[in-house]
């Protein structure tokens, strides 16, 4: 809220809720902070584009007094949603049971001391409702129906048509599990027979490490028979 000696303003910024091709309005409350009677003047860097009611008016002693802006549709967005319009808002002290037609230019000309209170005000724009994420295939008579708007955004609900969007998905879930269970049976079964030609492996390796062992036995008893002989010759001759 603004406020001044004269009049108090809320809200201090014009939000307009943007949409492509559509018009849109905000409101703003004056209050007289006096006891006297207040004239207004609403002016905007850009009249063509925005229709102000009233635009002048006067606000009665203590009193609060309504003032709609409207947007004209718009065929184009501003770059990055940013808007460069203002408004500035007069007000000046009126003659007691002053009335709207008593209202004219001259008496916000800042002349002989005169005091007018003078506030900006910007204009931001904000996102119209999104679109509810509804697939385009979705049958006919299944279309979401828009429910209450609070607080302007619009809650779009449509059950149907969520349950069919739901339904692809857990059929291809299905079909995956089924292929991840038979490659994970497929792999099971090749660690067992890896394993097994391993048991084999190393029974083979078994085998050929006694048949080695019990080779090299025969052989060294066969030298320790010849040696014995030819010691026993060798003593014989001696």
């Amino acid at each position: 809220m603004s406020s001044g000696d004269l009049v108090n303003i809320q809200p201090t910024e014009l939000k307009f809720p943007f949409e492509l091709k559509k018009q849109s309005s905000c409101s703003m409350q004056l209050t007289n902070k006096t006891d006297k009677y207040v004239a207004f003047k609403v002016k905007t860097t850009n009249p063509k584009k925005y229709c102000v009611r009233p635009n002048t008016g006067i606000i009665l002693p203590r009193a609060t007094c309504g003032v709609t802006v409207t947007m004209q549709a718009q065929k184009e967005a501003p770059p990055d949603m940013q808007c460069k319009d203002k408004f500035l808002l007069q007000s000046v002290v009126a003659a007691d049971g002053a009335t709207a037609k008593d209202v004219v230019a001259e008496m916000f000309t800042k002349e002989d001391g005169k005091v007018v209170e003078e506030f900006k005000l910007r204009v931001v724009y904000i996102p119209a409702n999104p679109p509810s994420p509804v697939p385009e295939g979705s049958e006919e008579g299944s279309s979401p129906r828009a429910s209450s708007q609070e607080n302007g955004i619009q809650h779009v609900s449509s059950f149907d048509d969520v349950s069919r969007s739901l339904e692809a998905p857990k059929e291809k879930s299905s079909e995956a599990w089924s292929m991840i269970s038979k490659l994970t049976e497929e792999k099971t079964s090749a660690m067992q027979q890896n394993q097994k030609l391993r048991q084999e492996l190393e029974l083979m390796r078994k085998e050929i490490s006694n048949s080695r062992a019990g080779g090299f036995s025969i052989l060294f008893v066969l030298l320790i028979g010849l040696f014995g002989v030819l010691v026993g010759y060798l003593v014989k001759r001696t």
